[in-house]
Order: C-alpha cells, then structure tokens, then sequence
C-alpha cells in the first residue's frame, strides 16, 4: 500500500500534489498551535517566557510561511519527478538510521545558516522579523521573514538533492522537526531539571535554551543539539544555570 501510494503521487497533476502539500501544512500550523498552546497550560508553572496572547502580526507572518512551505514542497516535488531527489522506499535499519543522520546534517547546515543570518548587514533583511518575539509562544514557530523561511526550505531541498535519503528518513525528519521546533517556541520548560543534567540528553535542545536565544540573540544558535553551540562557544553563560527560569532584566 506504502508503494502504491508513492507511485500515485509521482503520478498525480500538479493540481493535485499542490491541494494536498496546501491542506497538510495548513494541518500543521493548527496542530502545532493547538497541541502547543494545551502544553502551555500544562506547563505554566514553568515560563521561561512571558506569556503572551495578543500579537496579530504573528497570524499574518505564519499564513505567508504555510504558503511558502507549501511553495518550497512543490520545488522538492518537482526535482523527485524527476529523480533530482531521489528516495528510498525501503524499510530496512538503513532507512530509519536516515532519521538521525538528518537530524545531524540538517542540525549543523542549519546552525551554520543561523550564524549567517545574524551577520550584521544581513540581519535586517533575514532574521530581525523572528526577533521581534522575545517572549515566543506556539505560533512563533512559523513567524518568519519570508527570506528567512525560503532560505530554510532551499537549504533542505540542497540536503535532499546530495543525500539520497529514504522515505522513512524524510518522514521522520520531518516529525522531529516539527515537534522540536514546536518544542522551542512554548514559552515554558517541559522538560524536568535533571534534563540538564542528564550525560545523553544534556546535549539536546530545549525550551529554556531557544528562548534564551531570543532574549540573548547572540547565544544559543542550534536548534536540535546544542553541539555546535559547545564547540564553537556561543553557549549562553546563563544555560543551563536558568533552565526552567525567565531571564532577569537586562538579559543580554
């Protein structure tokens, strides 16, 4: 049936293939901001944020990138009809071993994009619009310069051209990439303090960490791990001594 499925789609109009990537990401920004904002809730007695609810230009920033993303699936359609991209559609270890080796490629090329993006005379143009959200919530996810968010979508369709990845892998990628950027954006800790503090899982991304760099844009630039940020020592000095916490005024 998983076969099946993918030869319909390759075959599918363009009329087709474009309603469907619409209807999905669309799907995925009200999911995002609904499953997000019951996990605010949940955690409220944890902020790391300021809580917010009142900022519209959000709303417009995060229909323009649904419309954007959906643009950007319809480049990386176009390239697998014609096998620019190509993938697998096996089931084996290799294929979900693609899981993690995209999260790593995708966690360093997007760092290094991070980096760039805060370039003195570029950031203006790219990446100012993301900061304007010191205090993100769910919805920030998605509130882009649409530079900013072309930008991120080419550079995964550049992966996707050189890596020839599996279904299994892109799918799963796609999931945790959701999911931590969701994660990110809460405004609150879901994560327990010993996380920090954990030998494995003191190197993955949380809320408190993302935050910070919104509030101290020049730390804290990964966004899966915080590796590249360790090694190349734009670690916040307030990570993790705040987790769970809200930086005190004067936050730079």
């Amino acid at each position: 049936m998983f076969k099946s499925s993918i030869e319909w789609l390759k075959g599918a109009t363009w009329w087709e293939a474009s309603t469907i990537i619409l209807v999905l990401n669309i799907i995925i920004l009200v999911m995002c901001v609904l499953i997000g904002n019951r996990m605010v809730r949940w955690f409220m007695k944890r902020p790391v944020a300021e809580i917010v609810t009142k900022r519209p230009y959000e709303f417009v920033l995060a229909s323009i990138s649904v419309l954007l993303n959906s643009a950007v699936t319809m480049i990386g359609y176009y390239l697998w009809k014609k096998d620019i991209i190509v993938l697998s559609t096996s089931f084996g270890w290799h294929s979900w071993l693609d899981i993690l080796i995209l999260l790593l490629i995708m966690d360093f090329a997007m760092y290094v994009f991070h980096r760039v993006a805060h370039v003195k005379w570029l950031y203006p143009y790219i990446h100012r619009t993301h900061h304007r959200f010191e205090d993100p919530r769910p919805i920030t996810l998605f509130a882009l310069n649409p530079l900013e968010n072309l930008g991120f979508g080419l550079l995964w369709i550049i992966v996707l051209c050189i890596y020839p990845a599996s279904w299994v892998g892109i799918t799963g990628y796609l999931f945790f990439n959701i999911v931590y950027g969701l994660i990110a954006h809460l405004g609150v800790e879901p994560f327990p303090n010993s996380w920090v503090k954990h030998p494995v899982m003191k190197w993955i991304s949380t809320s408190t960490y993302h935050t910070q760099h919104h509030q101290q844009e020049h730390y804290n630039f990964g966004f899966y791990t915080i590796i590249w940020d360790r090694l190349f020592g734009t670690i916040s000095p307030r990570y993790p001594s705040h987790f769970a916490r809200k930086l005190p005024q004067g936050r730079d």
